[in-house]
């Protein structure tokens, strides 16, 4: 982790995985899709409109996991204060909340032929909803700090304080009453059958490479803009 806290180690690292991880993410993506669109079979209770799910859990699982990485970065940085653990949160923001947007988009799409209603103040729905809110309001502090040259803890402190929005979004099903399905896949188990349930793993799989490039792609080009802003003020220095 330290070695790699050296932006000039970490671009050399970047530069090269970034178009990778973005490559394989979307063949992988779209391989899965065409799997789970094209070539599964119905649902014996929900039809054609099951297919919604190999799109709609891995945005779940990424909303959740983009403020997971934002989380973990922020107390790497307010710990060890390695500058690129701040950078790194940034750059988890954005593509965890387009995943959070997407998620409940979806779910709305399918809860309309499912529940009979397009929204329902369900437990998994408003803390997933929360989420979307909190992501707005950690980019909206990360940006106020970086134009005002401020300390990034706030948006640090921020990103820790919502963390635990993630086990309430998680263990939201079993601990209300709630119209959205129990857990399907838990710790060495899977209610989903086989023929759901691989291309399921394999489109989070490309939606995480994605989402994996994404966030290096903007690591570099917030790491960029440092840099130059820092190059400006040098000179604007050496020009007085």
């Amino acid at each position: 982790m330290h070695a790699f806290a050296n932006p000039k180690r970490f671009l050399s690292l970047a530069n090269w995985l970034t178009p990778l991880l973005l490559v394989a993410g979307l063949v992988t993506t779209a391989g899965a899709l065409w799997w789970g669109l094209t070539q599964v079979p119905p649902d014996r209770l929900m039809g054609e409109t099951v297919r919604i799910l190999f799109i709609h859990v891995p945005s779940a699982w990424l909303g959740m996991g983009g403020w997971t990485a934002i989380a973990i970065s922020s107390l790497v940085y307010l710990v060890w204060r390695h500058p690129l653990a701040a950078i790194a949160a940034r750059a988890s923001a954005l593509p965890g909340m387009v995943f959070t947007a997407i998620c409940l988009a979806t779910g709305s799409i399918w809860g309309r032929p499912t529940w009979g209603t397009w929204w329902v103040w369900d437990g998994r729905l408003t803390s997933m909803l929360v989420l979307l809110f909190l992501y707005a309001g950690y980019m909206a502090l990360a940006q106020a700090s970086e134009r005002e040259g401020a300390s990034s803890r706030i948006p640090a402190i921020f990103g820790l304080v919502g963390a635990i929005n993630i086990p309430i979004i998680n263990r939201s099903v079993v601990w209300w009453n709630s119209l959205h399905q129990p857990p399907s896949i838990t710790m060495g188990k899977s209610a989903i059958a086989p023929e759901f349930l691989w291309p399921l793993l394999i489109a989070t799989l490309g939606f995480s490479l994605i989402f994996g490039g994404v966030v290096l792609a903007r690591m570099r080009a917030i790491l960029a803009d440092v840099q130059t802003e820092a190059r400006l003020r040098r000179r604007a220095m050496e020009a007085v």
